[in-house]
């Protein structure tokens, strides 16, 4: 008969955080799983806590252990905790996902309140020339036709004063005459000083 082997709580105890995370330190990958087994609900708690959305907690969740699986020799037990340690990189990286999540939420509106203005002033400036070019034409119809030849082949046209007296078969001077004094009608009909 054999003798009873009394427990011995040194041997029997489940290894505590802090000692998985110096295992996972040597990279001991089965004591990484139990370690998070041990933890990952609690961590998924703080960061789903901090950033709501339940796919992006996960998200961040996995990161927290891919950090510490690669920091864990940064771990001190004489330090603190491991469940603090790995709480305080969860806590981080939800608050660093939530700052972006809302800069990038930030830039956004913005950009889209740019686009909008932009929008908005070319309909605006559309609006404006319209109007402008209505006036334009109002006041062109009660200039003299001789007035108005003029100006809509310099302005309009683009043509100079020689091409515009060759085309009306004026002499220069009278082409430059109607111009001047049409576009002068034209300022005072339309208000312009």
């Amino acid at each position: 008969m054999r003798p009873t082997r009394l427990p011995d709580p040194e041997y029997d105890a489940p290894p505590t955080h802090e000692d998985l995370m110096l295992r996972v330190a040597t990279g001991d990958e089965g004591a990484f799983e139990e370690l998070y087994e041990a933890v990952s609900a609690q961590v998924f708690g703080l960061i789903r806590r901090i950033i709501r959305d339940e796919a992006q907690s996960e998200e961040v969740t996995q990161e927290v252990f891919v950090e510490a699986w690669q920091q864990a020799t940064r771990f001190d037990p004489a330090r603190g905790k491991a469940i603090s340690w790995i709480l305080t990189l969860a806590h981080r990286r939800a608050v660093d996902r939530v700052r972006a999540s809302q800069a990038s939420r930030d830039r956004d509106l913005r950009q889209g309140i740019k686009e909008f203005q932009e929008t908005y002033d070319d309909v605006e400036e559309g609006v404006v020339l319209r109007d402008e070019s209505h006036r334009v034409l109002v006041a062109l119809e009660r200039l003299s036709q001789a007035q108005r030849d003029a100006i809509r082949l310099a302005y309009f046209g683009g043509y100079t004063h020689h091409e515009v007296a060759v085309m009306l078969k004026i002499p220069v001077g009278t082409a430059k005459t109607r111009i001047r004094d049409g576009m002068t009608k034209l300022r005072d009909l339309m208000g312009v000083a």
